[in-house]
């Protein structure tokens, strides 16, 4: 294996012109901006910051771009990037001032420099990006003078306000000199501060200057081996799930099965279901061998796992129809775990998708209980084998409601429940969806609830009823504030509206309503969690 020492100026110029590609088996781009910031303050300090590992060959190969704009190669050989794919396309968006292109959406990575920061090491600090704060909360703006003492922030709009704070693409560029960047700070060429500050951008150019090592596996190597070896380093430092390995392991022997899978996504995403691509392969291998876990994957038949993506698209696509219409669930953020997604399709499958109304019945109530109680919270995948082997027994749905029983104790949901549960907790999606089929109303706008309404105004939010501020003021602690009891589901703008007023300043006959609301949501769930089945009832 050799070993080469490059620039991450010459790695963003291999990305560009095409010369570094993706393997089929990577994953998507997956950092969020407050990575980059911190890759960022490694580089421009001189902090090591990994190794890139890539395989050089000149057979075709399944390939697939970066998220960041790619030329064509012009040469037939090329090297996929087995390590390193996060960092290079992060580094490659910021040079270049280009967006990342994440299942077809096109999204900047803004991180902003910090002329005027501390001299010496980097200071902990907690940052507040704008557009995360909460408007009950009239505190968190104060906090955003903590962003003084880092080099590098995730920008908004604040600091974009701000001339010590500069993006740093716009250093980056070839157009734009120091002399424009700092024309709002210094008067003249001759104050000290436009050396301090100059010197400072041109640290960060020098970024593009950074030493990687970078391993070159050998042309020799197989498909299936360079697989193997991409699965250990990852596996080292425990960046990859085990659904990661899976998906390398199905790859190398089916070729062409990512696209496949990440178009599936794409269709489930378009009727507002956002899988990760680990749940479609965990779902394949359930169709495919009738069990979850992933560690037969490797064993089993190219033709088999064909055959059992085919039926998990057809199982999931019952599920989601069936969470939609039958269960009023919208979209999976109203599911305590993505894996209650699985078992409706596989219960259907294995009935032809022919179910009696008692059948259709039960399996929204054990949707209801699980979902509720959180199923899946556990040890997942022993919970869903175990699911799957009483569907595979050719057994009802009251089975899977009587497993339940067995796993929790009781079905029963009850007031105690509801004691110091936050929106974290499985009970709140479940709350919401009581209190939409209570028929529940934005106390402003009088809308139904519902997470499709369009325009931000209307977007649906959890709003503390007894504001936060006031709260805190009065002594409360934060898990007592945070109790979804103290939680109402409003419109965006009357959240804004309501913000951190005192309740006494509500319209109290519509907090009354939401009181009756809530505690009608409580009664319902009761209900439903009392094993009833009658068609009218949640």
């Amino acid at each position: 294996m050799a070993k080469i020492d490059t620039t991450v100026g010459n790695l963003v110029e291999m990305i560009r012109n095409g010369e570094l590609r993706l393997p089929e088996m990577q994953r998507r781009y997956v950092w969020p901006a407050t990575r980059v910031r911190d890759l960022l303050d490694s580089l421009y300090r001189g902090y090591p910051s990994g190794t890139i590992l890539v395989w050089e060959t000149d057979r075709s190969m399944p390939v697939r771009d970066l998220a960041v704009s790619q030329s064509e190669s012009p040469f037939k050989g090329h090297k996929m990037l087995l390590d390193g794919q996060q960092r290079l396309t992060s580094l490659s968006a910021v040079v270049r001032a280009e967006p990342i292109t994440v299942r077809g959406r096109k999204k900047p990575i803004e991180i902003l420099f910090n002329l005027d920061h501390p001299e010496g090491g980097p200071t902990e600090v907690v940052e507040v990006d704008e557009d995360d704060t909460d408007p009950e909360d009239e505190t968190a703006q104060n906090t955003i003078q903590g962003t003084k003492l880092r080099t590098f922030v995730v920008a908004n709009q604040v600091l974009l306000n701000d001339p010590h704070w500069v993006k740093v693409s716009d250093i980056f560029r070839p157009d734009i000199t120091d002399v424009h960047i700092l024309k709002p700070l210094v008067s003249s060429l001759d104050d000290p501060r436009f050396d301090k500050f100059s010197k400072r951008l041109q640290a960060v150019r020098k970024i593009k200057d950074y030493q990687y090592v970078m391993h070159v596996l050998d042309k020799k190597l197989s498909y299936e081996e360079v697989a193997e070896i991409f699965v250990r380093v990852n596996s080292l430092g425990i960046k990859l799930r085990g659904s990661d390995f899976a998906l390398a392991q199905i790859t190398s022997r089916w070729q062409g099965s990512l696209k496949l899978f990440e178009e599936f996504q794409e269709e489930c995403e378009d009727v507002g279901f956002t899988i990760d691509l680990g749940l479609l392969v965990r779902a394949l291998v359930v169709f495919a061998t009738g069990q979850s876990r992933f560690k037969t994957v490797g064993n089993v038949a190219v033709e088999k796992l064909k055959s059992g993506w085919d039926a998990a698209k057809h199982g999931i696509r019952f599920s989601i129809n069936f969470l939609r219409t039958n269960a009023g669930i919208e979209n999976e953020s109203l599911l305590s775990s993505a894996m209650l997604i699985i078992v409706p399709g596989f219960y259907a499958s294995q009935r032809s998708f022919e179910l009696s109304a008692e059948e259709e019945q039960e399996l929204r109530q054990w949707l209801f209980i699980a979902n509720a109680r959180g199923h899946y919270s556990g040890s997942s995948e022993t919970v869903l084998d175990t699911d799957l082997r009483i569907v595979l027994d050719k057994k009802l749905p009251v089975e899977l409601i009587s497993y339940l029983r067995n796993q929790l104790g009781r079905l029963e949901t009850v007031p105690e429940d509801f004691v110091g549960k936050n929106p974290q907790s499985a009970l709140f999606p479940t709350t919401y969806l009581a209190l939409k089929a209570k028929g529940a109303k934005d106390w402003r706008t009088r809308l139904g609830l519902s997470l499709t309404h369009q325009g931000r105004s209307h977007f649906i939010e959890a709003h503390h009823i007894f504001s936060k501020a006031l709260l805190k003021k009065d002594g409360y602690e934060t898990a007592e504030i945070n109790e979804i009891a103290n939680m109402a589901f409003v419109s965006g703008e009357t959240n804004r509206r309501l913000s951190s007023k005192p309740a006494e300043q509500y319209d109290w006959g519509s907090l009354s309503r939401g009181r009756f609301q809530f505690r009608g949501a409580r009664y319902l769930i009761l209900k439903t969690a009392n094993a009833s089945s009658r068609p009218n009832e949640f």
